[in-house]
């Protein structure tokens, strides 16, 4: 267990007025003390909040190019140039852009802010905030909140970096510390006010200035991590760590693994508690963090990728290996496919009611309804040349 000072008080949360009414799904369990003051509720100067989300596509072009095409609208507006693109992380307002000299990092300028049970949504300039030096593939660890917390990178140099994400807010690029560990892979996970990182067989937290806080914990090859409405997850050879934070400590317990091929990374849709990871070669595995508890599914189907939108239906979204986008009860039961539109290079993300599936190789997003049958709702162009794309707004 590793303590620091309160941030701010709990009592806070109680005492907001004014707030947004409504939003997808709200649960009434409250955001933990370490999100942004009741004062601020995610905004920041010359932020315009708005009652509903502010969704977009953020593109980017294989000369780096990027561009917004707002999914109520259709308008497409330019936003600047990154680096030649080779993968792209997001939280639902950045697009962290892995190129040959590091990461460079796209403000999608509209983010959601969780407020326990109902949502804050803003709307600001959109602009390429800056670079992140590193070399390599990076695999890269969003925090639940675009306005606190820290970014991890991890390089496959292994260089290990946290980004601080209130002074990405501001427009500046900060990082809490960049640390050589000298290992071949491993993840850096935000978990409140401090940063996770997870390497050499062994996970360690660090405070905002990059000091060492407590003993590490074993975690035998570390790979995936992903944060939840209940805390943050890390992938280890004999399960997962759930680290959780009240502001002050921070707790780290692991959940053993059952029988089964482990799982090597996870996704899931941005706040819940359930988070998936391909297991095999035709199965899926469900984390549910509240409950502390894996379930391995077997499906008729080879999947590459799998995202659990954990929405009132238990909907998990996966894509085969024949590019089919298909959508699984949390039982394996089959809900629906599309046709072969997945190609070499694409990616998935699940928003509250849509999927969005990028794919280069047509210059398309896939907006696919995952309730309804995995009906393809409407197919996007957001420009040629496209080499990734993710949805700011959430």
């Amino acid at each position: 267990m590793i303590r620091r000072p309160l941030l701010l008080l709990a009592t806070s949360l109680f005492l907001v007025t004014g707030c947004a009414a409504g939003s997808p799904e709200p649960e009434a369990s409250p955001v933990a003390d370490d999100s942004p003051t009741a004062e601020g509720h995610g905004s920041h100067a010359g932020a315009e909040e708005l009652g509903e989300p502010q969704s977009a596509i953020l593109a980017i072009a294989a000369d780096g190019t990027a561009s917004l095409l707002d999914l109520a609208t259709g308008e497409e507006s330019a936003v600047g140039a990154t680096g030649a693109p080779t993968s792209l992380a997001s939280d639902g307002r950045y697009a962290f852009v892995t190129t040959g000299s590091g990461v460079d990092i796209v403000d999608g300028g509209a983010w959601s802010w969780d407020h326990g049970d109902h949502f804050h949504f803003y709307r600001a300039e959109p602009r390429v905030s800056g670079s992140i030096a590193g070399s390599g593939a990076v695999h890269i660890t969003t925090p639940p909140l675009a306005t606190r917390g820290a970014t991890g990178l991890f390089f496959a140099d292994g260089t290990a970096v946290a980004v601080d994400m209130a002074a990405l807010d501001r427009g500046e690029i900060d990082e809490w510390f960049r640390i050589d560990t000298g290992a071949e892979s491993g993840v850096v996970a935000p978990a409140g006010a401090y940063a996770i990182v997870a390497a050499n067989d062994e996970a360690r937290v660090y405070d905002d200035s990059g000091e060492a806080v407590g003993e590490p914990v074993a975690c035998a090859e570390p790979s995936g991590a992903i944060t939840t409405r209940v805390g943050t997850v890390i992938g280890c050879a004999d399960g997962a760590l759930l680290a959780t934070t009240d502001a002050g400590p921070v707790d780290i317990e692991r959940i053993p693994a059952p029988e089964g091929e482990r799982a090597t990374g996870f996704d899931g849709r941005k706040g819940r508690p359930t988070v998936s990871a391909v297991s095999g070669e035709n199965a899926f595995w469900l984390l549910d963090t509240r409950a502390r508890s894996w379930e391995r599914v077997e499906v008729d189907a080879r999947l590459t990728h799998v995202t659990a939108a954990d929405d009132r239906d238990g909907n998990v979204v996966a894509i085969d290996a024949e590019g089919r986008v298909r959508v699984y009860g949390p039982d394996g039961s089959d809900r629906g496919a599309t046709e072969p539109i997945a190609g070499e290079g694409a990616t998935l993300v699940v928003d509250t009611s849509r999927a969005y599936l990028t794919d280069p190789a047509s210059d398309t997003v896939y907006e696919i309804d995952y309730a309804d049958g995995a009906r393809i709702a409407r197919e996007l162009s957001p420009g040629t040349d496209l080499a990734a794309a993710t949805v700011v707004g959430r």
